[in-house]
């Protein structure tokens, strides 16, 4: 099937309940891991692309990546910009195949945010994507998006019917606690368990999110930064020459209570790239005398699609639903 925009993906997922996971891409490998888990649990997938992967990996590659994992898994498939950071980058996205982007104005002030998303919605709606915006600032750093702890902010409620009346956005990020990276939250936030010796972080402000749902009951509300940082995958790296030291993430049961509310797309980023990290610190720990990209790239796209498989299993609760999904995309079209 063809590429398609999240709003029958955000509609089914309101309905029943779940989330669509978000995955980031950024060559081949990450791709294949991420389609080949969605097409075996037949659940629908976003796969969203940074400045950062456009820069690295070049934009005519990832679309063409995706093209080619939609002959290989007949699931629905929305391309994403994610965290697009001015209209011009949205555009080319627009122009370039994408069916949905992201424009991230949530470090302007509230009225400046406003009219530069609208600037994109229009554009957007004129060409049948759609556009996710952002109220509320996260910490942490992912690819060139870095806030420091002390300029986050979560997002107000009291703006948020304002903000998605005058922009016309069809989904909406907030700031309810969780952070960008493997680094979400330092010691000093967290408690450690005594058994464990795991760092446990505050949990998120579902209270904020009711507020937020009372407010524009039904619209999709996204998680960005809601990777786990599963300590499988930190313990590999670690135990295999790595330095991740006290590596802290959103833990799942939160997000999975978040799914079940109206947040209808989790982002998943750092999980990735630890995954894959960890795979290729193992293998070479194990065979330090390979050198093919093929001995060490598979195990670390094996552990992709064993993490996403966990995420839409455990996490997001799309297993399933693709069909529903991709009946619904034709009807709305």
């Amino acid at each position: 099937m063809a590429l398609i925009t999240t709003k029958a993906m955000f509609k089914k997922a309101h309905e029943g309940g779940f989330a669509i996971g978000a995955f980031n891409v950024n060559n081949m490998e990450i791709v294949q891991g991420i389609t080949g888990a969605a097409g075996k649990l037949n659940s629908p997938v976003i796969l969203q692309v940074s400045k950062g992967a456009r820069a690295y990996a070049n934009h005519a590659y990832l679309v063409h990546l995706v093209k080619a994992a939609l002959e290989i898994n007949d699931i629905p498939i929305a391309l994403h910009l994610d965290h697009g950071p001015d209209f011009a980058t949205c555009k080319a996205c627009i122009d370039g195949g994408f069916t949905s982007v992201m424009f991230d104005g949530s470090h302007y002030p509230f009225a400046e945010n406003i009219e530069k998303t609208k600037e994109v919605v229009a554009y957007a709606h004129e060409h049948g994507v759609v556009v996710e915006a952002e109220l509320g600032q996260l910490a942490g750093v992912e690819d060139e998006v870095s806030v420091d702890a002390d300029k986050a902010h979560y997002t107000k409620p009291e703006e948020v019917v304002e903000f998605v009346s005058k922009t016309g956005c069809d989904s909406l990020a907030i700031a309810i606690g969780t952070s960008h990276g493997a680094f979400k939250f330092t010691p000093e936030q967290c408690t450690r368990n005594p058994e464990t010796g795991v760092l446990e972080p505050p949990e998120l402000r579902f209270d904020i999110l009711a507020e937020i749902e009372k407010q524009i009951p039904g619209f999709p509300i996204v998680l960005h930064g809601a990777s786990s940082v599963i300590p499988k995958y930190v313990k590999i790296i670690n135990d295999n020459g790595g330095a991740l030291k006290d590596a802290v993430g959103i833990p799942e049961a939160q997000l999975r209570k978040a799914a079940r509310s109206a947040v209808c797309k989790i982002n998943v980023d750092s999980d990735l790239r630890l995954a894959m990290t960890a795979g290729i610190r193992e293998h070479f720990n194990q065979y330090p005398d390979h050198f093919d990209p093929r001995q060490y790239l598979t195990p670390a796209r094996n552990y992709i699609q064993e993490l996403v498989e966990h995420k839409i299993k455990e996490v997001l609760g799309s297993e399933g639903t693709a069909p529903a999904i991709a009946e619904l995309a034709k009807e709305l079209k």
